[in-house]
C-alpha cells in the first residue's frame, strides 16, 4: 500500500471484480468510507460493513455477481496527489453518456456528479466508475 489510499482502494476492488471474489477488504479511511457509501447507494456493490483487527480499521466490501449486461466494472483514478483534476460544475464530465458517474470532493464533503450539478458545485474529480 502506498500513499495513495484511494488510488489504492480502486485498484483492490478492481483486481477482486476481475478475479471473481465475492469479498474484498480495504483500508478504512473516512474518505474510503464516503466513496464506498456511494458506491453502495449507485448500485455497484452489494454490502459493506466496517471490522476492526488488531486495533486497524477495515471496510468489508460484498461485490455482485449478479450482473449480467458487464461482467466488470471499471474503476479510473483520475485526480491523484502529484496532479490534481478540478472542475467547475458546467464542465463535470458525463461517463458514457450519463451511465457511469464521476466522484467528487467538494466543499459539501464527497458525492457525485449528479448530485454536484443539482448544488451547482464543482470539486475535484476523484475517480470515474461505469
Amino acid at each position: 500500500m502506498g500513499k495513495d489510499t484511494i488510488a489504492d482502494m480502486l485498484t483492490s476492488i478492481r483486481n477482486a471484480d476481475m478475479a471473481r471474489k465475492r469479498v474484498v477488504r480495504i483500508a478504512f479511511t473516512n474518505i474510503s468510507e464516503s466513496i464506498v457509501k456511494i458506491l453502495l447507494r449507485e448500485g455497484f456493490i452489494e454490502n459493506v460493513r466496517k471490522h476492526r483487527e488488531n486495533n486497524k480499521s477495515f471496510l468489508v466490501l460484498s461485490l455482485k455477481r449478479n450482473r449480467t449486461y458487464r461482467k466488470t466494472f471499471n474503476l479510473k483514478r483520475i485526480s491523484r496527489p502529484s496532479l490534481r483534476i478540478y472542475s467547475n460544475y458546467q464542465r463535470i464530465p458525463k461517463i458514457l453518456g450519463g451511465m457511469g458517474i464521476v466522484i467528487l470532493s467538494t466543499s459539501r464533503g464527497i458525492m457525485t456528479d449528479r448530485e454536484a450539478r443539482l448544488e451547482n458545485l464543482g470539486g475535484e474529480s476523484l475517480c470515474y466508475i461505469w
